[in-house]
């Protein structure tokens, strides 16, 4: 079954956050992952949650999604983002 990473990520350096986009985009694709979302524009219909950028990947398994967050390759380009955004991450199995 597929799983998604559902993210909510509040950019706090744009310039910064530009070369975490360059660093994670490939490791997304080394571990079987694609974007389905990337920002753009986001209304909250319901509830108290505070958007800001959301993105949502969609990996072949729940293994696979675990394993790219867990990664080496990941963990470089998540020291980036942490230096430049606040975000909350979520793994998800469904269907599409």
């Amino acid at each position: 079954m597929k799983a998604y990473v559902i993210v909510n990520v509040n950019v706090r350096d744009p310039e910064r956050y530009k070369d975490y986009i360059k660093a994670a985009t490939p490791t997304v694709a080394a571990h079987g992952g694609r974007y389905i979302v990337r920002a753009g524009r986001a209304e909250r219909l319901e509830g108290d949650v505070d958007i800001h950028r959301l993105v949502v990947l969609e990996f072949p398994s729940f293994a696979q999604a675990r394993a790219w967050y867990d990664s080496p390759d990941y963990r470089e380009a998540l020291a980036i983002r942490q230096s430049c955004a606040t975000a909350e991450l979520v793994i998800v199995e469904g269907m599409a």
